[in-house]
């Protein structure tokens, strides 16, 4: 009866969208650093380790009102005992285990053991307890079980709590932990250095009346001191087996704090990439809008270069180490992620529809542009791809992958020497108004609710004024371009207006759209 109780409850849990979406809620709330909210969790848990800690100091030689005690004992304690249970509860998943064994017994048509699935149960809540970041939660929550003031330094175990919620902390620990087994060996070798020098001016000393080293503990309080390097000069050898002991040790201190500091900068070197990539991955997550452009070869770099002029924020993605090393040199925030991969937007772990303004699939290979529309479309199907066409056998297939347009360079070449050749002048002002060397631009301006409200009709923009020639109207609805409007066309909220003119005049221009309903 019981085992059947207990079996309906694990599958009702394990099957049940309400408990698993609270499970993932508080999950994300305390493990996953993407998720945007920890941050004011981290932020306010580490403002109680300092409440308490604060309060600790101010108790050594002043009165602390008692408001503020019962705060940092019973209110502080409270909370951390409540993260100490959803930590315990989030680590691993009793239904799960439950469900797994009653699975896997059905199928071998055995009866369920209750002893094998509590005892796995108990193996995994162990396992976690016994971490060493739930013995420090553990700590941390004991000033609240108990009044004796010497146990009130348990707090101070508060103070420990730092490595869960700063992820530099927790960076350092990734990066000290990579040499494990290097800090194991030189632990080791220390030890093995203070025992025997400890007992070897132990010998050589304690007999001596004139030596500060009479115990054993006084022994091995000097042999740390000495190979650590600080000598405090308290406790010295008098002897000259003491001092010939002193040289061995120091000598051998000299080498300890070689191989630590070694062994912390090689750590932190092999895994300086790695460190670079998850704060460039964070930088990217506070963009608000950026293109996302997919390959980085000349095209790219052409393309990245204008729009960095437009003060866009770009991000590339590419595979290849020389194109890497090209995009950053030109000043580009780079990841080494394959466009073509849902792993590297997994990582990336951005709004796509949000934060992206476009994917500009820019490699000058056909089959890649394919493969990275088709991941991008997969995960997000409105957001607006360009890529170029090498190939024009492969612009169907381009086009099926989901790309919303195209830019085939031997088309654009043709288009712009047919120009050149039958009207080179008029093709030398449109190339100059395309230059760099001049501040004049053609805008898009997107009509909004307050650019209608203002001026509903083109013949109403008074853009003479400010030296700005409109090229045309794009009509958001019927999906049309208007070339040299008429003063009666209507401007519907979605619409763009194609404007030239010089850069500071189009602000002006744009502006005075934007500033009329205010001034009446």
């Amino acid at each position: 009866m019981i085992k059947r109780l207990i079996i309906d409850g694990a599958y009702y849990l394990q099957t049940s969208k309400a408990y698993q979406a609270k499970k993932v809620f508080f999950y994300n709330l305390l493990e996953n650093n993407q998720y945007k909210y920890k941050k004011y969790v981290d932020i306010f848990m580490v403002t109680l380790i300092f409440i308490s800690v604060a309060v600790l100091i101010r108790e050594v030689k002043h009165e602390v009102p008692d408001y503020l005690r019962f705060f940092s004992s019973y209110v502080v304690s409270i909370i951390f005992f409540i993260e100490y249970i959803l930590r315990l509860w989030i680590n691993s998943s009793v239904t799960s285990i439950i469900v797994q064994q009653a699975d896997h017994n059905s199928f071998l048509s055995q009866d369920l053991s209750l002893f094998k699935v509590l005892k796995k149960i108990l193996y995994v809540k162990l396992k976690y307890i016994f971490s060493i970041r739930a013995i420090i939660d553990l700590l941390a929550v004991l000033p609240f079980f108990h009044e004796l003031r010497l146990l009130r330094v348990f707090i101070l175990f508060r103070i420990f709590k730092l490595f869960r919620y700063a992820r530099s902390f927790q960076m350092l620990i990734g990066v000290l932990q990579s040499k494990k087994f290097e800090f194991i060996t030189l632990g080791v070798f220390a030890s093995i250095v203070i025992f025997v020098s400890s007992i070897l001016i132990y010998v050589m000393e304690a007999n001596n009346t004139s030596s500060a080293i009479n115990t054993l503990f006084e022994a091995v309080y000097w042999s740390i001191v000495t190979i650590s390097t600080v000598g405090y000069g308290d406790v010295t050898p008098v002897t000259t087996e003491g001092r010939v002991v002193a040289m061995l040790v120091i000598t051998a201190g000299i080498a300890v704090l070689a191989f630590t500091t070694s062994l912390v900068v090689s750590a932190f070197t092999e895994k300086l990439d790695e460190i670079k990539e998850v704060k460039t991955i964070e930088d990217i997550n506070k963009l608000k809008r950026f293109y996302l452009v997919c390959g980085y070869e000349s095209v790219a770099k052409e393309v990245t270069r204008k729009l960095l002029l437009q003060d866009s924020d770009i991000i590339v993605l590419d595979i290849d180490p020389l194109r890497i090393e090209n995009a950053r040199n030109d000043g580009l925030t780079v990841l080494p992620y394959d466009p073509g991969s849902i792993e590297s937007y997994k990582k990336l772990n951005i709004d796509i529809k949000k934060q992206v303004k476009a994917i500009l699939c820019l490699r000058e290979d056909d089959v890649q542009n394919v493969y990275t529309a088709l991941t991008v479309r997969s995960l997000d199907k409105d957001i607006f791809i360009l890529s170029l066409l090498i190939n024009d056998v492969n612009r169907k297939k381009l086009l099926f992958a989901g790309i919303n347009n195209l830019v085939y360079p031997q088309e654009l070449v043709g288009l712009m020497t047919k120009e050149f050749i039958g009207k080179p002048v008029a093709f030398e002002v449109i190339h100059e108004l395309r230059s760099e060397s001049n501040n004049v631009n053609i805008a898009e301006i997107a009509v909004t609710e307050r650019i209608v409200e203002n001026y509903p009709i083109v013949g109403e923009f008074g853009n003479k004024n400010f030296r700005v020639i409109i090229l045309g109207v794009y009509k958001h609805t019927s999906d049309r371009f208007l070339f040299n409007p008429i003063d009666s066309t209507f401007l519907e909220v979605g619409d763009y207006i194609i404007a030239i003119g010089y850069d500071v005049f189009i602000k002006e221009f744009e502006n005075h759209l934007d500033t009329k309903a205010k001034n009446g």
